[in-house]
């Protein structure tokens, strides 16, 4: 069977990659295809044809074999199914696609969760959600050991695409079922809300996952790190990483870093330090990020003590500078027109090492980038062939702060030379 049926579907799959519409129909109709086994009713398999047709926009196509096969009783297997229903369901062809689900339900085929979530996430994106509700009621139905994972299917694709009412309806029902929410559900439902949802929702999301014994992972813990530091929420944040626990080895310093920045970014410096000592004596290393957060701060308060202490402790323990650690230095000179200053604290550097941002990202959302950063960022990504060093980011930082200053005296001259005209 297989042998006689690859000719006429290589030949249209040829055919169909410069062919409109109305020439396939033709190859379908001359084609092999509608004449081998018409006796008896045979399973074939044209699943990469029906891809195909989905990716070129080709819906019509694909339900025209559909219909030419099964009048010459060649009935598409199960594999062929799965493909023009995600077709037709990804081209807004809902009612094709329905249909083909309501075959496959009645006959032998048992639908598997791979495809189930392809189909569901297909509905969504097409503003379909009757369909979901209906998968979700006919699994119930036929297939009820595959409900829990279903549930879990729809809450998570509901989420990622921000639909918050479906996804809290689906998770009331799970309450009215008695059915727990499972560890990766759970975390994926506080991921969803971090990203697209409120507050207050993200907390009560948390608060059902620990109701449930679950553990808040690694992903879900800067989901929500990365919320409350967008909304300035510090004191809740703070709250967050107590319950948490700071002493989670398995993520590293970023538990203790977002402390420092919770403090950094109203400069609360006592507080500052005293989480950072905090931070050693729970036998916690700092790393750059830990450092950086740090040096920003005393950037930006021209603290030059403690920030030259700050370089002394990376010296120590052989952290080696970023683009971030050189611009607070720069920045907190150049703000108060202290460059000639500078060269005392470079020579303890190492100026021509590759420029570098190894800084958590974190780090910026509520400190932001100094003018050094930013102005070094926009001189790599507009010369990124040339090989640049802190040494020739700062030549040319200093030449544009100079120019500027420059200008800035002379317009101060003039006007001054104004003001007297009309004296």
């Amino acid at each position: 069977m297989t042998t006689s049926l690859t000719q006429p579907l290589k030949l249209l799959s040829c055919y169909m990659e410069n062919s409109p519409p109305s020439i396939a129909r033709k190859l379908i109709k001359e084609s092999k295809l509608s004449r081998v086994f018409s006796r008896k009713i045979q399973s074939v398999d044209y699943a990469p044809l029906v891809q195909n047709l989905s990716q070129r926009t080709l819906p019509d196509v694909a339900y025209e074999i559909f219909i030419q096969s099964k009048s010459d009783n060649l009935l598409p297997n199960y594999r062929t199914l799965c493909a023009l229903m995600l077709c037709f369901a990804e081209n807004g062809f809902v009612n094709r696609a329905r249909t083909i689900w309501d075959e496959m339900l009645n006959s032998s085929l048992e639908p598997d969760l791979i495809f189930i979530s392809k189909l569901i996430s297909a509905y969504v994106k097409v503003g379909s959600l009757d369909e979901v509700a209906k998968i979700i009621k006919d699994v119930e139905a036929r297939y009820s050991k595959l409900l829990p994972s279903v549930y879990s299917l729809a809450v998570s694709c509901f989420g990622e695409n921000g639909q918050f009412e479906l996804m809290d309806g689906i998770i009331e029902e799970l309450d009215i079922r008695g059915m727990p929410l499972d560890s990766a559900t759970a975390n994926a439902i506080v991921r969803h809300y971090s990203s697209f949802g409120t507050l207050d929702k993200m907390e009560h999301a948390y608060g059902r996952l620990r109701k449930f014994g679950i553990v808040i992972e690694d992903e879900e813990i800067r989901a929500v790190l990365l919320a409350y530091l967008k909304l300035r929420k510090f004191y809740r944040l703070r709250e967050f990483l107590s319950d948490v626990g700071l002493c989670r080895r398995n993520l590293g310093n970023l538990l203790w870093n977002s402390v420092l920045l919770s403090y950094a970014a109203d400069f609360k410096m006592k507080s500052l330090q005293r989480e950072f000592i905090g931070m050693l004596d729970a036998g916690f290393s700092p790393d750059l990020t830990t450092f950086n957060i740090r040096a920003l701060a005393f950037s930006r308060m021209a603290l030059f003590w403690d920030l030259h202490l700050t370089l002394e402790h990376m010296r120590r323990l052989n952290i080696v500078p970023d683009l971030v650690t050189f611009g607070c230095v720069v920045d907190a000179y150049m703000d108060r027109r202290l460059a000639r200053n500078l060269e005392f604290v470079y020579n303890r550097m190492n100026l021509d090492d590759s420029p570098a941002v190894l800084t958590d990202p974190l780090a910026f959302e509520v400190l932001g980038k100094g003018d050094f950063h930013l102005s070094s960022e926009a001189v790599l990504e507009f010369s990124p062939r040339t090989k640049w060093t802190y040494r020739k980011l700062i030549g040319v930082y200093l030449k544009k702060k100079l120019r500027t200053w420059h200008m800035q005296y002379q317009y101060f001259l003039f006007c001054v030379n104004c003001e007297s005209l009309y004296l």
